[in-house]
């Protein structure tokens, strides 16, 4: 039954509760838009399949394809209950931040439309992450003997600044950001004493996918940092930490990661504030 049909029945669930029930039936490009729609159903709900496909990296046949394999006849239906799901949460959340009101009016800028995304993504990527999880990650990290940072394209930028971050606390990071042959070495050098993150945005680049499996393979601790919650890179992770990433503009926001960035940086200082303070001081007077 699709998840459209009987909106009285008790027992039925959410378009993101039926995709997600689903979502190994589907093909690779038909993940990508499940991914999409599960991770930014705020977005979704009001974009046209030519949109949406583009937000996935795939086709508008693609979209259309994955509507059919749904039960729907077509993606109008489709994008009808993700209105649905959508309206049904926005009521239960009553549309407004923690104050009490909207960030901004409906009637709002481009600039405030980007503002107000990312306000929106900080806010839930902090309601989707435990303090298990974060205190997870930072005990891996502290405990790591070797880190090999993982990151391509964009994500690259942010694998630098977490090696940046993690050198100021006197911990050595490497990065693997393309396959060039000294980045393969640093990956062919991965053991039980390595901690790998890979840092991941929509469709998982073959490199990270790689770099993951070697890690488990070698037995090695493993993180994954994403902003999609059914991550290809997250299947293999021991660990994994979601970031939200909606975003009204032509690309993706990186908002929240990197305030994850920094927030897992900070985990690490407040472990042990006295041994990083000379440290941290020395670095500001520079």
């Amino acid at each position: 039954m699709s998840p459209t049909a009987t909106k009285s029945a008790p027992d039925l669930k959410s378009l993101s509760e039926y995709i997600q029930e689903r979502f190994e039936e589907f093909s690779r490009s038909q993940k990508d838009v499940a991914r999409y729609i599960v991770d930014h159903l705020d977005e979704a709900a009001f974009l046209t399949a030519e949109e949406l496909a583009r937000r996935a990296s795939t086709s508008s046949s693609t979209v259309v394809r994955f509507s059919q394999a749904l039960g729907f006849e077509g993606y109008p239906e489709l994008q009808q209950a993700a209105i649905e799901e959508y309206r049904s949460t926005a009521v239960a959340g009553n549309g407004t931040t923690s104050s009490g009101s909207a960030l901004f009016s409906f009637d709002h800028s481009e600039l405030e439309g980007s503002l107000g995304a990312d306000y929106a993504n900080l806010e839930e990527t902090a309601r989707n992450l435990t303090r298990e999880q974060v205190d997870g990650a930072v005990a891996a990290l502290a405990e790591a003997q070797r880190v090999v940072i993982v990151g391509v394209d964009q994500m690259a930028f942010f694998a630098s600044y977490l090696r940046h971050t993690l050198s100021l606390l006197d911990i050595r990071a490497e990065i693997v950001a393309s396959t060039g042959g000294e980045s393969l070495q640093r990956l062919g050098r991965i053991d039980e004493e390595t901690l790998v993150i890979v840092l991941s945005s929509g469709r998982a680049h073959p490199l990270l996918l790689r770099a993951m499996k070697l890690a488990v393979h070698r037995r090695a601790s493993t993180l994954a940092i994403s902003d999609a919650s059914m991550s290809e890179v997250g299947e293999h992770a021991g660990q994994t930490l979601y970031f939200s990433s909606n975003s009204p503009s032509f690309s993706r926001s990186n908002t929240a990661l990197m305030a994850l960035v920094q927030a897992l940086a900070y985990g690490l200082y407040a472990r042990d504030e006295a041994a990083h303070k000379d440290r941290i001081r020395a670095f500001k007077l520079k």
